[in-house]
């Protein structure tokens, strides 16, 4: 044990005044009696003595001489060297995705982490800062760069466990941007190293300025997963489901497959699964109507391999049915029109020529510059009506003239209050000429100084929409209403489901669709909690997916439910499901290994010091209050004497 201010120890001097004041006279305590007189004689005898007094064993004494030796101590500031990662400023990257979660000896990798960012965090130089970045789905600053070992302590010790892979980029990122110059600045990286090796291709991760250094954690790989989980409804077809469980352990291992149904047990099977492979299940015998599958899979309690990560032992689907729009377009190569409908999420577009005959039924009808004799029984999308029918009325085409004032294609208006027009904007359109088209069964939408340009309405059981002008005519497909004007057009005709992704990994954001007279969304979480979104924009996306489970989806409009989904979110990730500890890891075209020789630091004892000397000082304080409050006792002279007399031998 050494000092970091040796000079300290000279204020041990002190216990020579503490001692040299226990040696003068005791100051008595003054006590009313009724008379002096009996006490002259003692008083003659007090000042005929010396101030001093031999020096007497007392309490109180030593326990001050304690705090002096303890507060001496602490200040000299009492160090051993202890191994330490390095000085300067330092970020460490604590690495808190899925597979951190698997089990060494009882305790979580992620536990074994935080201990060793604790010890770094206890041998901290002087001088020396340390920052602690959370590597999960989504990357964190828990503790900016700072020397407060309290601070850095309580990051580490609140970093909670993620249900995904790690987002490495983000990670060294926030790391990078403490680095500076990179003049004495050090990253350690601690993980198991899932993400990082050459072995699963992402090696391609930046380097960061100064030096790396990698802490491995971990040290089996033995465990079972479930990688895939699909279930399918086919037109014509029984549901499907495809199931997939992955063994990365080094001998065959047996497990119960069991299947839940809409929350009830379906099936329980016992499967072998042999090593480093992967087993498939295909299951027909479903019921036929359900909504949501739950596998899961349970090692035997007489299994020779254990299942150390259990995060990937359960997995959720939904059942997808054939829920593709079917569109048919009917044009003369209008490509403008091919494309936006191409681009629509959960839409197959059909294009052909006029005067053709669809020989099966289609969901949306797009006519384009022509109409057939008979209007099919579907919902019809008519866009530049080439003449009037027995629905609606075509009247002569107004064109743009020179004064903005007076141009029967100026002063564009949109009826904001209809939620198929809640986020368009045309203010920007240019038209060059449109047709004067009246239906008593439709309503005008959007409309120019000189008559409608979109009307839309029901009329003989069909939803029926209206462009009354040509899209060429225009430069509406150049701006960015045109896509959102078709998809609210569609979404009217054929409503989607407000989920448009059935199932996601942990962390990637789902797309959301809200029912046009929806003004908010409601998420119900796998773990019963609810996020309140306002509907604004036609899609949405929602990015709190880091738990594994079902996520219901609710659209309101006025607090009552309009439209719901559900979605999933898994783990199948097979990086972090195989959890093998890796010896190394790559940056930048580096390979980083565990350091073999570890620098010295320093751990100071001088606050564990202090707090002995303030429990001292506490236990010193009651002993002396303690005494202070006694009474006096005295015992008359009389007593006394008798007390002598029989003691006297006879």
């Amino acid at each position: 044990m050494s000092f970091l201010a040796p000079l300290a120890l000279i204020a041990g001097l002190l216990a020579i005044p503490i001692l040299l004041l226990y040696m003068l006279r005791l100051r008595r305590r003054e006590v009313v009696v009724s008379s002096t007189f009996l006490w002259q004689q003692l008083l003659r005898d007090r000042e005929a003595n010396t101030p001093w007094q031999k020096l007497r064993r007392n309490l109180l004494m030593f326990l001050q001489l304690l705090i002096l030796a303890l507060l001496v101590f602490a200040l000299a500031r009492p160090f051993i060297e202890v191994p330490t990662v390095g000085a300067g400023k330092i970020a460490i990257v604590l690495d808190a995705s899925a597979s951190m979660g698997a089990l060494e000896n009882g305790e979580s990798r992620l536990d074994i982490a935080k201990q060793q960012a604790l010890s770094m965090i206890e041998t901290l130089g002087e001088g020396s800062q340390i920052t602690i970045i959370r590597a999960a789905e989504n990357a964190e600053m828990l503790a900016p760069l700072t020397e407060d070992r309290a601070l850095l302590r309580a990051a580490v010790l609140g970093a909670q466990p993620g249900s995904g892979a790690a987002d490495w980029d983000e990670a060294f990122t926030l790391a990078a941007a403490n680095a500076g110059s990179g003049d004495n600045f050090t990253t350690v990286i601690i993980s198991d190293g899932g993400g990082l090796s050459t072995e699963n291709g992402t090696a391609s991760l930046p380097s960061i300025p100064g030096q790396m250094q990698y802490i491995p954690i971990g040290q089996t790989g033995d465990n079972l997963a479930i990688t895939a989980l699909a279930a399918r409804a086919l037109p014509g077809e029984p549901t499907e489901l495809f199931a997939q469980i992955t063994n990365y352990g080094d001998q065959s291992a047996d497990v119960i497959f069991d299947l839940e149904i809409d929350g009830e047990l379906f099936t329980a099977q016992r499967q072998t699964v042999p090593a480093n492979s992967s087993l498939p299940i295909i299951s027909r015998q479903l019921p036929e109507t359900f909504t949501t599958v739950r596998a899961g899979i349970t090692p035997p309690a007489n299994s020779p391999m254990p299942d150390h990560l259990s995060l990937d032992d359960s997995a959720y689907a939904i059942r997808a049915a054939d829920g593709t729009r079917r569109v048919l377009i009917t044009t003369e190569g209008n490509h403008f029109l091919e494309q936006v409908f191409r681009s629509l999420p959960g839409v197959s577009a059909f294009t052909v020529e006029p005067g053709r005959t669809p020989r099966s039924p289609y969901d949306v009808y797009v006519y384009d510059g022509w109409l057939p004799e008979a209007l099919p029984d579907g919902d019809i999308l008519i866009i530049n009506p080439p003449a009037s029918t027995d629905l609606f009325t075509v009247g002569e085409t107004l064109s743009r003239t020179d004064d903005p004032a007076a141009s029967p294609t100026a002063n564009i208006r949109i009826q904001r209050d209809d939620p198929r027009l809640r986020f368009l904007d045309l203010s920007a359109l240019n038209l060059l000429a449109f047709k004067q088209v009246s239906a008593d069964w439709a309503e005008p939408l959007i409309s120019a100084q000189g008559g409608p340009l979109l009307l839309a309405g029901e009329a003989g059981g069909r939803q029926i929409a209206i462009l009354t002008f040509d899209l060429r005519d225009s430069d509406l497909p150049l701006q960015i209403a045109y896509p959102i004007l078709v998809a609210s057009l569609l979404n009217w005709f054929t409503p989607q489901g407000v989920v448009q992704q059935p199932a996601i990994s942990v962390g990637q954001t789902v797309a959301l669709t809200p029912p046009a007279e929806a003004d908010a969304l409601q998420v119900t979480l796998p773990d019963g909690s609810i996020r309140a979104m306002t509907v604004s924009t036609t899609t949405m996306t929602f990015t709190e997916t880091g738990v594994i489970g079902l996520y219901r989806v609710e659209a309101l409009s006025g607090g009552e439910v309009v439209s719901s989904g559900t979605f999933a979110v898994n783990l199948f990730n097979p990086i972090e499901s195989n959890i093998t500890p890796q010896p190394s890891v790559t940056l930048g075209g580096q390979e980083i290994t565990p350091q073999a020789e570890e620098d010295i630091g320093q751990r100071e004892f001088w606050p564990l010091l202090a707090l002995l000397v303030l429990i001292v000082l506490l236990i010193e304080w009651m002993i002396y209050h303690r005494r202070m409050r006694k009474p006096a006792q005295f015992k008359p002279i009389s007593a006394r004497s008798e007390s002598k007399r029989d003691r006297m031998p006879a």
